[in-house]
């Protein structure tokens, strides 16, 4: 399956009261860039990250947003929402983000890629958008956009295929891991059959699957 990246955003520094990061900046507001860009494993190259306790990391080293996805959303709100809306490094196309499986590798210009999370919303992509409840209304649209880590550095540039060259036999996705997360609790057993799966994220759904127990 190939799609292709619509887009590579950096982020810039944006400094207001809704920004999460104690400093009052945040790195949410990301746009698309022209020419190659460094994949490295500690995310991309030139991109601005605030609240590092939260963002980034090597399992959340990259992420990626579906334009199409973004479409819907610019059609919910009625207005545009270009690249870098979601705050995500990489918008692809014709790439199904959500139904993408934990464990999924991209091959992207030179880069390899690994599929690892979902995104959760939070008070700062609220606050950016000016959309107060728009933490409810992103976890029940379910397209949350996925995390990735970078297991090959490489350079990326817009127009380039995005091809899914191995994908794990579990089947978990990325939009099963929201919703088991989220809303629908009843799926969080089967998240643990997944080794790919960041271990933060596990150790929380065997503490909720334990307090459902007690």
């Amino acid at each position: 399956m190939t799609g292709r990246l619509a887009a590579v955003n950096l982020g810039v520094v944006t400094e207001a009261e809704w920004a999460g990061d104690e400093s009052g900046r945040s790195g949410i507001d990301k746009r698309p860039v022209d020419g190659r860009v460094d994949i490295r494993f500690a995310g991309v190259a030139g991109d601005f990250i605030g609240e590092r306790a939260h963002h980034g990391g090597p399992d959340q080293a990259i992420y990626a947003y579906a334009e199409e996805d973004a479409g819907w959303w610019a059609g919910e709100l009625g207005r545009a929402l270009p690249p870098g809306a979601f705050g995500e490094n990489l918008t692809t196309w014709a790439v199904d983000v959500t139904g993408a499986v934990i464990g999924e590798r991209w091959a992207v210009g030179s880069a390899l890629l690994e599929v690892t999370k979902p995104r959760t919303p939070c008070t700062t992509f609220a606050g950016f958008w000016g959309v107060p409840d728009l933490i409810k209304r992103f976890t029940v649209r379910g397209a949350p956009g996925a995390y990735l880590r970078v297991l090959r550095e490489g350079e990326v540039g817009a127009g380039d295929p995005v091809e899914v060259v191995d994908r794990p036999a579990h089947g978990v996705t990325i939009g099963e891991v929201f919703r088991a997360t989220t809303l629908e609790p009843e799926l969080l057993p089967r998240l643990l059959d997944v080794p790919e799966l960041p271990e933060p994220v596990r150790e929380k759904v065997r503490r909720r699957l334990g307090a459902a127990a007690g």
